[in-house]
């Protein structure tokens, strides 16, 4: 039945289709990215990361007529009073990843120490064409470094130093970012919720 189960991933970022098939390996799903479909995802207009994961998910699944797995993420920077957050993949109306990471950085040009803790948090939203909606989540706690290390991952990933690996996300590989990552977080809780098959609705439906 899990084998069966065919999923398509809500997100033309290649990064995350790379980490999120990573993911859901186990499962034996086939899955699909928006590749496979001449989809334009809606525009990330809510005010958490739930409601834009919900949008995405819920849209692609009316779309494609199969479920839809969406992720929305993004860095918390608890000095910054939570920014970029919902906003991190347009932070400063930059367009690239290296002109967000730099203007983070001159955000953050005169903080130190603790000023600089951050989180990254992820939501996941498995929707059904039906209706039916669920979300897991997961979030990771770190520090944002004065200057970008490593070469791997996307995002803000070269400045998230989590003391835990002793690492920047971009020093990680993919199975280390998977263990210690807000998206392997999410991912985890979605594996066990599926390890059995689909979980019974009155249990995971997303109000």
């Amino acid at each position: 039945m899990l084998k069966r189960m065919r999923v398509v991933l809500a997100t033309s970022n290649p990064g995350k289709v790379r980490e999120l098939k990573e993911g859901l390996a186990p499962l034996g799903w086939t899955l699909f990215s928006l590749a496979d479909f001449p989809l334009r995802l809606p525009k990330e207009e809510g005010a958490t990361f739930l409601e834009n994961a919900l949008l995405k998910a819920a849209y692609v699944a009316k779309a494609t007529g199969l479920p839809a797995l969406a992720d929305d993420s993004g860095l918390e920077v608890y000095a910054l009073g939570g920014e970029p957050g919902v906003y991190s993949a347009r932070y400063g109306g930059r367009a690239t990843d290296r002109e967000r990471n730099v203007y983070l950085l001159e955000r953050m040009r005169h903080l130190k120490g603790e000023e600089r803790r951050a989180r990254f948090v992820a939501v996941l939203v498995l929707a059904y064409p039906d209706g039916h909606a669920e979300a897991y989540e997961g979030s990771v706690e770190g520090y944002i470094l004065e200057a970008p290390r490593g070469e791997g991952g996307f995002g803000y990933d070269p400045l998230f130093y989590v003391p835990e690996a002793g690492k920047t996300f971009a020093e990680m590989t993919l199975e280390e970012k998977a263990r210690h990552s807000h998206r392997g977080q999410a991912l985890k809780a979605l594996l066990k919720a599926y390890e059995h098959g689909p979980p019974p609705r009155e249990i995971s439906k997303l109000e």
